[in-house]
């Protein structure tokens, strides 16, 4: 995983759990680790783990002799995750990039990730890695945003943020947004080598209790305010999410309101 968009660092790792974590994350998570209990897995590897969101539930549903390698490209995004964890319990945290895992073959039985997958820089070449370390038979599962006509907060935070910089605005929210065509992910899975695929389109409510605390993660909680900063136009990050801010309240009303939410997810199995 490469480039600025993966880049979760400094005071990012803390805006992203506290105040996307309970409206865009959570929702999903619950889906993704009912999934996962069902298939009962013995060694979990999570790719792009983050804060733990998607792992702290995983510990709660599964049995405590599970193992799980929580791993994330960015060591910011797990020391925020790791306090959340007794030492005793079965989980170790592993700065991992998810183009070279650094595990044998046939490691595990489940490889899952959260939203994810978008910041792959070469798609098919992770989704090898993460068959590669599935033993025969294991599963990938893993989720993927939908377009921005399914979360539409998505699309209304950038054009807020883009009528500061008209021909240079800055580009983050089109990368977690842009994977979510079912073709071109079965396309992909099946290159790299897995086999019955499943894609299933899951719609979800985003609960907002303060615009503000939505606005201000959503500028400062992933790398679009240092984006507005390198861009040196005098626009400071600040004024962005008063921007955001506004375009959700006309949108969706007083809080607290609920937004809609779409994502896909997806299974695939290793040969």
């Amino acid at each position: 995983m490469a480039g600025k968009a993966s880049e979760f660092t400094g005071d990012i790792p803390r805006n992203y759990n506290d105040g996307l974590g309970p409206v865009l994350f959570d929702p999903y998570a619950d889906d993704l680790v009912k999934r996962a209990k069902a298939l009962k897995p013995v060694r979990v590897l999570e790719l792009a783990a983050g804060t733990g969101i998607v792992t702290r539930k995983l510990r709660d549903a599964l049995p405590k002799a599970t193992s799980i390698v929580a791993s994330d490209l960015n060591q910011a995004m797990l020391d925020v995750a790791s306090p959340l964890f007794e030492t005793s319990e079965n989980i170790s945290f592993e700065v991992v990039d998810a183009m070279s895992i650094p595990k044998a073959d046939d490691s595990f039985d489940l490889v899952t990730s959260q939203f994810g997958i978008m910041f792959m820089p070469d798609k098919v070449a992770s989704l090898r890695e993460a068959r590669r370390v599935l033993q025969p038979g294991g599963t990938y599962l893993f989720n993927t945003w939908g377009s921005w006509d399914g979360n539409p907060w998505a699309g209304l935070g950038h054009k807020a943020v883009e009528g500061f910089f008209p021909g240079e605005a800055p580009g983050f929210y089109k990368v977690p947004f842009h994977y979510h065509d079912p073709k071109e992910i079965k396309r992909d899975l099946k290159a790299a080598g897995f086999k019955n695929v499943k894609i299933k389109e899951l719609k979800k409510a985003g609960h907002i209790s303060s615009h503000e605390v939505l606005a201000h993660a959503a500028v400062f909680g992933n790398p679009l305010a240092d984006e507005i900063r390198a861009l040196n136009t005098g626009v400071t990050p600040e004024q962005a999410q008063e921007a955001v801010r506004a375009a959700l309240e006309t949108a969706f009303g007083p809080a607290p309101t609920k937004m809609p939410l779409m994502a896909l997810v997806v299974t695939a199995t290793a040969p």
